[in-house]
């Protein structure tokens, strides 16, 4: 059923007292934190797709999505049933022309609404019992990718040409082999970072490494990193990447949450080479990570459980002046506002 929320949420607001210039703009020094209803849905959402300031669209457990056009005042909220299925989603991605919604699990569903949720068609649907798809991402309106666990032996990848309708899974040969015990987290939406025709995708478990595709997925690379690795709940949980050759990976063993070394590096050679930052200093386990936009790549902001952390230099020292619980989070058009989302809660932080 469809309904219609005018009501308010979290909100988490910043008292901000401009740091050096480093990243380009004032963070803040201070969290402070007005509660107020919270977000009224009973869902664990891990992905959220910001179109501006004021336009969000999210998915979570139980076939819950929904969205935002007017900075959170008013939402508009429904779920999905697949006959007697209830898909969970963790992935969603929005374009000029629709919306997507994919679903973790086995058989795998992967949605396309063009009405904003008022009907969908199934484009994609994976019955291998190993089928768990973990991430869904767009270079533009007619070109996406989503990835997910092995199925047979390398990393799912699907790719799209013609604007979500159709989907076509990589065969093996064209991507680098997987390790055994080696999958993937649907943490936070955020395995995959796309920078102009580059998409890098990225592993745990037994390994922690990082797939490049220079070619929107037509070939594929693979790189060690320093993250830490070999038992099933270590590795890389998020990446992203400020352009080109600048880029993030953060995780770290989800067991051991506090522990704060090899879970986090950075890149300057496009993923090639990675260098272990922060070590010891930093915040441990966190689920995703995104630079701040028009930051230079020195502004980061990291969320997981528990905390909310961030870095005017880089990476190279933090600051985590909150301890919500949040899963993922992503920017709206600029750096001024951030989006979060956790288990039944969305929130945001307008930074002045």
């Amino acid at each position: 059923m469809r309904y219609i929320i005018i009501a308010p949420f979290l909100f988490l607001l910043l008292s901000c007292t401009p740091k050096p210039k480093t990243a380009h703009h004032p963070l803040p020094d201070t969290l402070r934190i007005h509660s107020f209803d919270t977000f009224p849905i009973p869902s664990s959402i891990r992905a959220l797709e910001v179109l501006d300031d004021n336009t969000l669209w999210f998915a979570g457990s139980g076939g819950v999505y929904g969205y935002t056009e007017d900075g959170g005042q008013s939402w508009v909220v429904d779920s999905l049933l697949a006959d007697s299925i209830r898909p969970h989603f963790r992935s969603i991605a929005v374009t000029g022309e629709a919306v997507f919604l994919l679903s973790i699990a086995s058989p795998a569903l992967l949605y396309r609404s063009e009405d904003k949720g008022r009907n969908w068609q199934l484009v994609y649907r994976e019955d291998h019992p190993a089928a768990f798809y973990d991430a869904l991402s767009f270079w533009d309106d007619k070109e996406g990718i989503a990835m997910g666990d092995p199925t047979g032996g390398c990393l799912s990848v699907i790719l799209t040409h013609d604007g979500g309708r159709s989907w076509e899974k990589a065969p093996c040969s064209q991507l680098p082999p997987v390790e055994e015990g080696e999958a993937a987290f649907a943490a936070s939406n955020s395995n995959i970072a796309l920078y102009g025709d580059h998409a890098w995708i990225v592993s745990g478990g037994k390994r922690a490494r990082v797939f490049h595709s220079p070619g929107r997925g037509e070939s594929w690379e693979v790189f060690d990193t320093p993250i830490i690795e070999g038992e099933q709940m270590t590795g890389i949980f998020s990446v992203d990447f400020y352009n080109e050759q600048t880029g993030i990976i953060f995780g770290g063993d989800w067991n051991r949450k506090e522990m704060n070394t090899r879970n986090k590096a950075v890149t300057n050679d496009g993923g090639k080479s990675w260098r272990l930052i922060s070590e010891g200093e930093g915040p441990g386990y966190r689920s995703c990570v995104q630079y701040m936009p028009g930051s230079e790549g020195q502004g980061i902001v990291a969320c997981g459980i528990p905390g909310i952390s961030w870095s005017s230099d880089g990476g190279e020292s933090w600051s985590s002046p909150s301890g919500e619980n949040f899963y993922t989070l992503r920017f709206g058009a600029s750096w001024k506002t951030l989006w979060l989302a956790g288990n039944g809660r969305i929130g945001k932080m307008i930074l002045k």
